[in-house]
């Protein structure tokens, strides 16, 4: 199972399962990161937190913990 925080910069990715529960998921799903959607890696900061993604033609910054709950292909 790959999750976005495990991928590196210059890569993009498509968006295969949310994983979390609730107010998180639901915080990610209105950030435009949906099952499908392909996302870019941008740039992930020094020590891994947070990491700089382009989805839907906008940048974006998650925090670690999040792109962890995000599976990706």
């Amino acid at each position: 199972m790959n999750t976005l925080n495990k991928i590196p910069c210059g890569k993009t990715v498509k968006v295969k399962k949310l994983t979390g529960e609730g107010p998180v998921k639901r915080r990610i799903m209105d950030m435009g990161i949906t099952k499908g959607v392909d996302v870019f890696v941008r740039k992930v900061a020094p020590l891994g937190d947070p990491i700089e993604v382009t989805v839907r033609g906008y940048e974006l910054s998650l925090r670690k913990a999040d792109a962890q709950m995000i599976e990706v292909e």
